[in-house]
């Protein structure tokens, strides 16, 4: 009689914990098989080992199974409704084991401390007769309340063999290891490494301190170092490296320990510590205290004493980690300044790790993430995605694919078997989703995306802004190869309406970095020092999205010149102070260091070109850029036009025949002009006009042909500019434009 398929059903109560599977006839005889020999039966979860026996009744296609040894993956809930073949049951060969090893798991810690080595050992051998066993399975052992194991794990056999193993009165059994069962279930959920992109050199700073020390103790202890006592993480919390160290982790929030008793958080504090140390004996423990600043304020307010109480009680529990050698403490705060300093010190938190906005490199990992389970079109460049979006972290890059994904749904029908996100879909969902990290800057973070061809005339001040910024950034392997950086800072001056504001824009628009526009209402405070912490944020800002743009305007009205100043201690004194600092370096803090060592082309010859060329470009761009506009450079302090600081000083100069010709072809694009208009002649006349003044001129033209033929009005004329003139006047002056060209020869000749 062939037997199709076995049903699982219920096992008898008088079965458990015998190892028993109950099959019918058929199932004997397709088998070959005797009453009591052991079979293997493969699981999508993993295999069990059974002793084969008739069912009671006899009946065929149905199986009935005791889970007493199999391996570490399969559970009971695994086997509801689940139907097998014949061919999934193995009848193995067996041999009588000599020795075995065991890792034994016991129901608690108090039972580990006071139940004797000589009693487990009893205990193991009782329970582990006759049972057939295989390497690396668990033998589960019936809930009793006279026995203190739950699992026992078979970590080595004599004879070895890939067959079954029955354990007889004579073999020897050796118990290896005895950990608790809160501990065996730690370490047997998914081990899988979680997939966190671009956080590898944090995950290799985390090895060095917690996995390192943790597996090679004994180099360690021969080159006398001691184990770290804590980790500080910098940024957004995640402890990716428990899983590898293979250690028990236990989390921990710091409002979840506040009590409303007093003494009542010290008490939660030191509950915690001496639970992970009670961990910590059985193998590597991992505390990790999520938002460590609300817990540990800096001291000395006249109104924190519960929370000095709490800081004093961490302090001293951190003292105390280092003695087992198997416990770290690791705490993870987005406020490193809002922690009270003693905690800050080498023998608590040992190293701070920070954990920053994703560089361009990180960002590209994290999109090939994403992306990788979503049907990208071909035009899809993840280099060029991960370009334009500066700033934008692991939850930004989330949204923004989950928008052009949503994106690619408004476009198709919800049932097509043929969607794709092609870059028209992420290029809307750029207008959606803004990057968290400028929600809170100051000054404005978002420009109107200008192109170069926007821009008519100053071919010569386009080619110089594109190699100080735009060479720099899209060219790094040419600079470093020549030791070259891009420039600190570049001063563009000029009279007003000429395209500088609209320069800086287009820079920022074709080189797809971040942008921060600075004014001195933004600067400006009533408060003393308020001024100062404001900029200094603002660079602060700029640093953490690298490349940044910072965009100082009418950098006249922030700065002055102290050798205009007769007391020295004006606001905008200060304020020029803070940034010559900033801009020399002295401002940078250590939690502001970004990025790596520059390595030459010759030492990344093993690395991919397009690799080499992201590390130069992440390497290189790790810097802010300063660019600032005026119309009075000579109110300017001197120290802040030498090289080093604003290296570039250009002059934006009032547009010239060819320069207003080419801005009225751009201002009338989308004019109706009629056949008599001539704009090399509109151009003739507009002499001393800036390029606002013509934009303005173009804008009088068209509302003048509406008010003489009404609303009817389809094209403008000549007349119409010619009318338009008589109103519309030049905002430029001899006088200013001999003003900038002294100025201009007077930098030419310094």
């Amino acid at each position: 009689m062939e037997v199709a398929a076995l049903k699982l059903l219920l096992l008898d109560p008088g079965d458990e914990g015998t190892q028993r599977c109950r099959v019918g006839p058929a199932t004997f005889s397709a088998l070959g098989a005797r009453v009591g020999a052991p079979l293997r039966i493969s699981l999508p979860t993993g295999w069990c080992l059974w002793t084969a026996w008739a069912r009671h009744e006899l009946a065929d296609g149905y199986l009935q199974v005791d889970l007493t040894c199999r391996t570490a993956g399969v559970a009971a809930g695994d086997l509801k409704g689940l139907t097998l073949n014949v061919g999934q049951l193995k009848l193995l060969a067996y041999r009588q084991l000599k020795k075995a090893t065991v890792k034994l798991v016991l129901k608690s810690s108090a039972l580990k401390n006071s139940t004797p080595r000589a009693v487990l050992q009893e205990t193991i051998r009782e329970l582990l007769r006759n049972v057939y066993v295989s390497l690396h399975y668990v033998v589960t052992v019936a809930p009793n309340l006279e026995n203190p194991v739950v699992y026992i794990e078979i970590l080595s056999i004599d004879p070895l063999m890939d067959e079954a193993g029955l354990i007889t009165p004579q073999t020897s059994i050796k118990i290896k290891e005895v950990v608790t069962f809160e501990w065996h279930r730690h370490l047997s959920e998914d081990t899988a490494k979680t997939s966190i992109a671009g956080l590898d050199d944090v995950r290799k700073s985390l090895k060095e301190m917690v996995y390192l020390p943790f597996c090679f103790p004994k180099t360690f202890k021969k080159l006398g170092l001691s184990v770290p006592n804590g980790v500080l993480l910098i940024g957004p919390p995640g402890v990716g490296i428990a899983k590898e160290v293979g250690a028990y982790l236990f989390c921990i929030s710091g409002p979840d320990l506040y009590g409303s008793r007093p003494g009542e958080s010290e008490e939660n504090l030191r509950r915690a510590f001496e639970k992970c140390r009670a961990m910590s004996y059985e193998g590597p423990t991992i505390l990790f205290i999520d938002e460590v600043d609300s817990l540990c304020p800096k001291r000395g307010s006249s109104n924190t004493a519960p929370e000095d109480r709490i800081v004093a009680q961490l302090l001293t529990l951190l003292d105390g980690v280092g003695s087992e050698g198997k416990m770290v403490v690791i705490a993870a705060t987005n406020r490193p300044d809002a922690l009270d300093p003693a905690l800050r010190r080498p023998g608590r938190f040992d190293r701070e790790v920070i954990i920053g906005t994703p560089t361009l490199t990180q960002r590209r990992s994290i999109l090939q993430l994403l992306t990788s389970s979503m049907p990208i079109s071909a035009d899809v460049d993840l280099v060029k995605l991960a370009e334009m979006t500066t700033g934008y972290v692991g939850a930004d890059l989330t949204a923004l694919c989950r928008e052009a994904a949503m994106q690619a749904v408004f476009h198709s029908s919800l049932d097509s078997t043929e969607m794709v996100v092609n870059i028209a879909d992420f290029q809307e969902a750029f207008k959606k989703i803004q990057p968290s990290s400028f929600r809170s800057a100051i000054g404005l973070t978002e420009c109107k995306p200008v192109t170069w061809e926007q821009i008519g005339g100053l071919e010569d001040v386009k080619l110089k802004l594109k190699q100080s910024i735009e060479w720099p950034m899209k060219f790094p392997q040419a600079f470093a190869r020549m030791g070259l950086s891009h420039p600190k800072g570049i001063l563009l001056y000029g009279p007003s309406g000429c395209a500088k504001t609209t320069l800086v824009k287009a820079v920022a628009t074709s080189c797809h970095c971040s942008f921060l526009s600075v004014s001195g209402a933004d600067l400006f405070s009533p408060y003393v020092g308020d001024s100062e912490r404001i900029l200094s944020q603002v660079f602060h800002q700029a640093r953490a999205n690298t490349p940044a743009i910072i965009f100082l305007d009418e950098i006249d009205s922030i700065l002055g010149s102290r050798s205009r100043c007769r007391t020295g201690h004006g606001v905008s004194e200060r304020v020029l102070s803070v940034l010559l600092n900033e801009l020399d370096g002295i401002g940078l803090k250590v939690t502001e260091r970004r990025g790596s060592k520059l390595q030459l082309e010759g030492q990344c010859q093993e690395q991919r070109d397009e690799e080499r060329e992201l590390e130069f470009q992440e390497t290189l761009n790790k810097d802010f850029m300063v660019v600032a506009a005026t119309n009075r450079p000579d109110m300017l302090d001197d120290a802040l036009l030498r090289p080093g600081r604003l290296d570039n000083v250009i002059y934006i100069p009032p547009p010239d025949l060819k320069g207003r010709l080419s801005i009225l072809k751009i201002c009338t694009e989308k004019i109706p002009l009629d056949t008599d208009v001539s704009l090399e002649d509109v151009a003739v006349l507009t002499d001393l006009f800036s390029g606002a003044d013509i934009e303005n001129l173009c804008k009088e033209a068209a509302l003048l042909a509406l008010q003489e033929n009404g609303l009817e009005a389809t094209a403008v004329k000549h007349e119409h500019f010619v009318k338009s003139l008589r109103t519309v006047k030049p905002s430029l002056n001899i006088k200013d434009l001999e003003f900038y060209e002294k100025f201009y020869n007077e930098e030419l000749a310094s």
